[in-house]
């Protein structure tokens, strides 16, 4: 039979990662439907997009915790950190932000949470998708391809430091990362692609 810790850590690291904290701050800061601007998008890169720098910082936060918390908490549960029960609470928690069932399926496209989830399971693979990201985007001013970039990178970084484990799962997560991206790799391709502060 499945380890029931399995099934919590799936149910409960989905259900967290489902919540759609972008439209629900702006809903409750009473600006426009985030899903009828820029990409349509829940994250944090287009409630930028409303101008309220503020909204963005707080959607930013949420979506990585929901990405952390879930990993701690089974972590704590399990007796360690890093082995099966949290890594699946990581990849459901990713995937809850992915697909919410609450609306559709169609949530965001996981930059916040896959650094949450990543500093929930080894916070210095967190630290390594963040200065790449940062890096990227101030040399290209393109937020699709800094995370594009920084996912990348960030599994390599895990190999590197000896974590098979996590380099699979942020592997995992990295494709997910780039379907999710799809739209913005055309663009990308093209020379369509929004830059970093443009509505």
């Amino acid at each position: 039979m499945m380890n029931p810790l399995y099934i919590l850590a799936a149910a409960f690291g989905y259900l967290l990662g489902s919540i759609p904290f972008g439209l629900l701050i702006t809903k409750m800061a009473g600006t426009e439907d985030i899903r009828g601007i820029g990409s349509g998008n829940i994250g944090a890169t287009n409630v930028l997009r409303t101008g309220r720098k503020g909204l963005a910082a707080a959607t930013l936060i949420c979506d990585a915790l929901k990405g952390t918390i879930p990993v701690v908490v089974i972590g704590m549960m399990s007796g360690d950190l890093a082995p099966v029960p949290a890594m699946i609470a990581a990849s459901a928690a990713f995937l809850g932000h992915l697909f919410p069932v609450w609306l559709g399926f169609k949530g965001g496209k996981g930059v916040a949470t896959y650094i949450g989830v990543m500093l929930g399971l080894f916070w210095p693979a967190a630290l390594i998708f963040c200065i790449a990201w940062l890096a990227t985007a101030l040399t290209s001013r393109y937020s699709s391809f800094a995370a594009l970039t920084a996912s990348a990178l960030t599994p390599m970084f895990l190999w590197y430091m000896k974590a098979p484990q996590l380099a699979i799962l942020g592997a995992a997560l990295t494709v997910l990362l780039w379907f999710m991206h799809r739209e913005n790799i055309k663009r990308l391709l093209n020379g369509t692609e929004g830059k970093i502060g443009k509505k």
